[in-house]
């Protein structure tokens, strides 16, 4: 049955061959659509909820797949109108996305085996990257955000329900994006999660107390405190 099941197709962007100006396009895009999405929102909203706002400064924060930067760099300054210092990592094992960056510390490598001692950031996250993941290698991926994390880990994904799909497929046609970008946005919806899937993932991956939480209807977060 339609969407019963994660899709396991790759995206056409997650192939490394991709030439810089299509890279460089597919950003320009997913800026629209995340603006449309306010996809930094829910860190905006929930983090200082998980840490409380006594501990929300400074912070060092290791973003995995974070693409062009962007979400840090949106939440750096969204932070910094608060009083808050915090200090984004970017990682992401797309090269010619992390040269849009720009400045700051950006590291090619990948979410599955990150280069970093364990407890080398306050909090890791995570945001529209793990579904490009299967099953078993989103398991690695949790062990490896954990393992580099001293304080918590916030993850946000996609949900995968109809709703989503029919809403996300007007805009993409509607506001005419370009083809592959509407096929990875459509196939992006189709590779997500259902609650009850990520938890079970969490679970496999050894993270006590982990939560998963269902957020507006279009996506769920996976959300753990250490300490």
């Amino acid at each position: 049955m339609f969407l019963s099941r994660r899709a396991t197709q790759a995206e056409y962007f997650d192939w490394p061959d991709r030439p810089p100006v299509e890279i460089a396009g597919f950003h320009r895009s997913l800026a629209r659509v995340n603006r449309c999405f306010v996809f930094a929102e829910p860190f905006q909203r929930l983090l200082p909820k998980l840490l409380g706002n006594q501990h929300c400064s400074p912070l060092s924060l290791l973003d995995l797949g974070a693409g062009n930067g962007s979400l840090g760099s949106q939440l750096a300054i969204w932070a910094a109108k608060r009083g808050w210092e915090w200090r984004f990592t970017n990682l992401d094992v797309n090269l010619p996305a992390l040269r849009l960056a720009g400045t700051g510390r950006n590291v090619a490598a990948s979410a599955l085996a990150l280069p970093f001692r364990d407890a080398s950031f306050d909090i890791v996250i995570a945001s529209q990257m793990t579904h490009h993941l299967n099953d078993e290698e989103v398991r690695r991926h949790l062990r490896e955000a954990w393992r580099v994390a001293r304080a918590a880990v916030f993850i946000t994904d996609l949900h995968r329900n109809a709703a989503l799909y029919l809403l996300l497929w007007l805009l993409l046609h509607l506001r005419r994006y370009p083809e592959h970008f509407r096929h990875d946005g459509l196939l992006s919806v189709r590779r997500g999660f259902r609650v009850r899937e990520l938890q079970a993932l969490a679970d496999a991956a050894g993270w006590p107390a982990a939560r998963v939480r269902l957020y507006f209807g279009a996506r769920v977060i996976l959300h753990v405190r250490k300490c």
